[in-house]
């Protein structure tokens, strides 16, 4: 994990960032706020193999911008470009901060169509629209026989059960701890608390709450995802490693 924080980096922390290996492939999913300098801490920026983007909010993309300029610019450009894949329009602002044309070389745009089945190196690929203020795409990612499921932000929806089900691991937005949204939020984001009913009914093996709003109680999060999920869960935090590797003990954990 690059980083958990919602909206805005927390001090020290950083925005949405995941960075998903299997057979030396590398994709990094949503590059948000401050994930480019914990990102380069870990792989150089042209080890990057492809990008997958849930929506254009800049907490979620934004140092996609920082990743291709250090790819263009660096000492070490890669011999190829860089495959982003994302909804149609999601990426217009944050590629509208370079001068037109200068990073035409560095990326190769894939437009993701909802509902749609993606081959991305060796990943599995199925997406589902779900609801937020701007278009967003929920990701399921297999490969090897494990499997994970990203919501990007979401409301509450349908298509989350058929997306996260029996996944090994639940990376789901948990902007709020309880019913605490506004009216006007509720269709957009969602609460640990109803992470926890999805996770329960989908029968995910481990539940990983992310875009926390800075200066939220993690463990309140967690005792309310916990009231509806008997499973093991735990708060998106940088550094954070999962393996998803099938484990010979009886007991999970993070």
């Amino acid at each position: 994990m690059l980083g958990g924080d919602g909206a805005f980096p927390s001090p020290g922390g950083a925005c949405s960032g995941y960075l998903v290996e299997h057979e030396d492939f590398r994709l990094l999913i949503d590059p948000g706020y401050a994930t480019f300098p914990r990102l380069v801490t870990q792989v150089r920026a042209d080890q990057v193999d492809a990008v997958l983007v849930s929506h254009g909010h800049p907490d979620h993309c934004a140092d996609l911008s920082a990743l291709l300029r250090a790819r263009t610019l660096g000492s070490r450009p890669p011999p190829s470009a860089l495959p982003v894949y994302a909804l149609s329009d999601a990426l217009g602002p944050v590629l509208g901060l370079d001068r037109v044309g200068m990073l035409d070389r560095s990326i190769v745009r894939h437009e993701i169509e909802p509902g749609s089945h993606l081959t991305i190196g060796p990943f599995h690929c199925a997406t589902a629209l779900l609801p937020h203020f701007l278009p967003n795409v929920g990701v399921r990612l297999s490969a090897g026989g494990q499997s994970l499921a990203y919501t990007g932000d979401s409301g509450p929806s349908p298509n989350l059960l058929p997306l996260a089900e029996g996944v090994d691991l639940f990376l789901a937005e948990a902007t709020f701890i309880d019913d605490e949204a506004e009216e006007s939020d509720a269709p957009s984001l969602s609460s640990a608390r109803q992470r926890g009913t999805t996770a329960h009914r989908a029968g995910v093996r481990r539940l990983l709450l992310t875009h926390i709003w800075p200066g939220t109680d993690r463990d309140e999060l967690e005792h309310a995802a916990r009231s509806e999920y008997s499973g093991v869960v735990a708060t998106a935090e940088p550094g954070t490693v999962v393996d998803l590797a099938p484990r010979t003990g009886r007991h999970e954990s993070f």
